[in-house]
């Protein structure tokens, strides 16, 4: 029996899931293929509880850990109204093409309505093409906001 549900980080069950299914997406190849840090798993779930706009998702499958999604609250200048980014979103390899993801965008875009986000926004991998197509599936589309300009493009400058 699945069941997504939005984590309580106090939950030991929860926080242990958190921090093996990341750590599973993190060391796959669309996550970089490298195991979360020690720092990171040591202090991550402190991290996320001290952040009131991070809303994590779990999906459970029989009581096993089989999904995750960490979405970041943020704000659009332009609609005057929060948005809700997917950071990450991953389906344990074990549990893959039983439905999980699409299940859990439905629940993330029910949390997205209830704050009243103008929208959702993730990120993903060129590459990634099952992923690419599960998401125009539900909806999701390339961000633009004038043809003749092209589509926006993710960047980032690390520290």
């Amino acid at each position: 029996m699945l069941n997504i549900i939005n984590a309580d980080l106090n939950h030991p069950q929860h926080a242990s899931a958190v921090l093996q299914l990341l750590n599973d997406y993190a060391c796959d190849p669309m996550g970089g293929a490298e195991p979360l840090s020690d720092f990171c798993r040591e202090n991550l779930i402190t991290e996320l509880k001290k952040r009131d706009n991070i809303h994590v998702v779990l999906a459970f499958v029989d009581g096993q850990a089989a999904g995750l999604g960490i979405c970041i609250e943020g704000f659009s200048t332009f609609a005057c109204q929060p948005l809700l980014n997917i950071h990450d979103l991953s389906v344990a390899s074990s549990f893959r093409g039983q439905g999980i993801a699409r299940k859990m965008l439905a629940h993330i875009e029910q949390l997205a309505r209830q704050r009243a986000c103008c929208k959702i926004t993730l990120e993903v991998l060129q590459g990634n093409k099952p992923a690419h197509a599960l998401y125009s599936d539900v909806g999701f589309a390339g961000y633009e906001l004038d043809p003749a300009l092209g589509g926006a493009i993710m960047m980032q400058k690390k520290f």
